[in-house]
């Protein structure tokens, strides 16, 4: 659970593939992927990812964007629509749910990484814009288990949006020790993902 699960939502299973193995290639987790209107909703409802990539032509009843305004209305996820449409009306609709990315086919695994990189740092900055001192005595009178110095530090850091690597990167260890520190924060924690840890942080910092 420690790395960026994500939820591919495409209706096309070759590029759903290549997509899936992009994401795979570059420390993500594929959480799944739902080929339709109605396995999309099942996923993001009893496997909640941190991200969804989204097709908005899903050829179902409901396209990607009236899902991204379910999740919009109901889950604070990051949206990224990849589409092949670019007309003034499908832009218009997609505005109205505040997508996080809009990547148009074809795209490469560079830009997919980069889109998806700068997608997740500005969501979450836009979720806790003013994220309140976070003091580690504070935190851990709430929790059975404290959480150690170097694990509030990686929690701070994934609540700027960082990912493992930039994480990594910043703090000087590997993107493995990373990893487990996320884990062993996140069980004391008692949550999944990114996305509930912080809202937990945010709850036990009032």
């Amino acid at each position: 659970m420690s790395q960026i699960r994500a939820l591919i939502v495409e209706d096309e299973p070759l590029i759903a593939e290549n997509i899936a193995v992009y994401l795979l290639n570059n420390g993500y987790t594929v959480s799944g992927t739902a080929y339709d209107d109605e396995e999309a909703r099942k996923q993001i409802t009893t496997n909640t990812p941190d991200v969804v990539l989204m097709d908005i032509n899903l050829g179902s009843e409901e396209d990607g964007i009236d899902l991204a305004r379910f999740i919009h209305e109901n889950f604070a996820i990051p949206v990224l629509f990849l589409t092949s449409y670019a007309d003034r009306d499908t832009i218009n609709r997609a505005k109205e749910v505040e997508p996080s990315a809009y990547i148009l086919k074809p795209f490469t695994e560079k830009s997919l990484l980069s889109s998806l990189e700068i997608a997740l740092s500005n969501f979450s900055r836009k979720q806790v814009p003013q994220l309140p001192k976070l003091f580690p005595t504070k935190i851990n009178r709430h929790l059975a288990s404290p959480l150690s110095e170097r694990e509030f530090d990686v929690l701070q850091r994934i609540c700027s949006g960082k990912t493992n690597q930039e994480i990594a990167n910043e703090v000087f260890i590997s993107v493995n020790t990373v990893k487990k520190h996320i884990n062993s924060a996140y069980l004391k924690l008692d949550v999944t993902t990114r996305t509930k840890a912080i809202a937990k942080l945010l709850e036990l910092a009032k």
